[in-house]
């Protein structure tokens, strides 16, 4: 089997489709993904880079459940978050892939 373009062609094309992760990647850098805990008494909402952008804590909750509980309520909120952020991420770069695993990619 030979490839039509030869071994410059093939490497033309990986170097744009990681052109096009990179652009996926900055256009998404920005966008917020948000997630609850705690009955919705929690939000943490992050980027799809990954920082955390900003926590909500209901004050009733806090005062009646304790600090502890809220601490745990955040921390499941935010894991929540940033998997859906990765999810998120993952899914439009996949769009440009094709789904395909590509060694060597920065994904």
């Amino acid at each position: 089997m030979q490839f039509r373009g030869g071994m410059n062609e093939l490497v033309r094309q990986a170097a744009r489709v990681q052109r096009k992760i990179d652009q996926v990647k900055g256009e998404l850098k920005d966008r917020e993904v948000s997630a609850t805990a705690a009955g919705d008494k929690v939000t943490v909402v992050v980027s799809c880079e990954g920082k955390l952008r900003r926590i909500e804590v209901d004050p009733a909750f806090l005062a009646s459940e304790g600090l502890e509980m809220a601490l745990d309520a955040i921390v499941a909120a935010s894991n929540s978050a940033l998997d859906a952020a990765d999810k998120l991420v993952e899914t439009e770069i996949t769009k440009v892939t094709g789904g395909v695993k590509l060694p060597g990619m920065h994904t």
